[in-house]
């Protein structure tokens, strides 16, 4: 089949390698802008696009697939498929309809569950302990068309939503691999989703890095492992922030909400009398590191209290 691939960040690259690893023609790739990245601000390609030029494949960036001449390259392409993974944008009605075999979507949830930008962060904030991946044919709403291929994973209970991205973007490459040669087959069976079991997994905001260490340990827990890439969990500590990668929980230690309980783990009371231990941080001005190396150069005192 000749494919157009739609796709920009890096959990889209393993179904894009996929497609150029297939007997089938990757005829075109659709990708979201260069945008300045870092603290240079320098411009920068999307991971798709860098592996698009590896191998020669023409890559299309339009603002918009609203207008025609955002489409007029698509139309010219005439591909038999349209494959999207974490493309970055809603596609209208006139690209869905472009294609014999019609659009098919690599998404990071069990749907109808965790529609939206952001499934694998919020499956992880929510404590979920299974997620997947479903390929679906898309329609105009968002997430809603039916679904045909689900792979579902076992979420670690450590297990950080940067971790779960990467295993989830291989998860998704062999799923994609299965869908297209059902499709070639004619063994797709597509099934409608039920709209009374969809949850929205919006796009993540600064708002929900601030730890609130009334809560219990476990939902502390959660914030930290589903904000690790982005933007991360935060509190503080002598008037600096201190950003929190990854935690554990830690059982047997009762004390105040925010109170250093162990000052050679870091061991940090939580709400109903329970407790986190932050294991890897970043103190404000300084790089990412383990705890333990954190506080040998950092003076943290038993009953110091967090977030103040």
């Amino acid at each position: 089949m000749r494919i157009v691939f739609m796709g920009t960040p890096d959990f889209a690259v393993p179904c894009l390698q996929a497609l150029l690893d297939s007997p089938h023609e990757v005829c075109g790739v659709f990708t979201q802008p260069d945008k300045p990245k870092g603290r240079g601000h320098k411009v920068l390609p999307p991971p798709v696009k860098q592996l698009a030029g590896r191998y020669g494949v023409p890559v299309y960036q339009p603002a918009t697939l609203k207008t025609e001449d955002g489409v007029a390259p698509l139309r010219e392409l005439s591909p038999d498929l349209i494959v999207v993974v974490a493309y970055g944008k809603l596609l209208p009605k006139a690209v869905l309809e472009l294609p014999k075999y019609g659009c098919i979507n690599v998404h990071a949830s069990l749907l109808p569950k965790y529609r939206g930008a952001g499934p694998i962060q919020w499956c992880v904030l929510n404590g979920e302990t299974e997620t997947g991946v479903t390929t679906m044919y898309m329609a105009e709403g968002l997430d809603t068309g039916d679904m045909l291929l689900k792979a579902k994973t076992t979420i670690g209970e450590n297990e950080t939503a940067s971790e779960l991205h990467d295993r989830l973007s291989v998860i998704g490459a062999k799923l994609l691999t299965e869908t297209l040669e059902a499709l070639e087959a004619g063994a797709l069976n597509p099934q409608k989703q039920d709209d009374s079991l969809a949850c929205y997994a919006p796009m993540l905001s600064k708002e929900l890095s601030a730890i609130d260490f009334t809560r219990p340990a476990r939902l502390v827990h959660n914030q930290i492992r589903g904000l690790s890439s982005w933007p991360c969990a935060s509190t503080i500590l002598h008037g600096k922030r201190l950003k929190i990668y990854r935690s554990e929980l830690a059982d047997g230690y009762h004390g105040g909400c925010g109170e250093v309980l162990d000052e050679k783990r870091l061991i940090v009371g939580c709400g109903e009398q329970t407790a986190v231990c932050l294991s890897e941080v970043q103190y404000e001005g300084s790089k990412r590191m383990k705890s333990e190396d954190f506080l040998r150069g950092h003076k943290v005192e038993k009953g110091t209290r967090l977030g103040e």
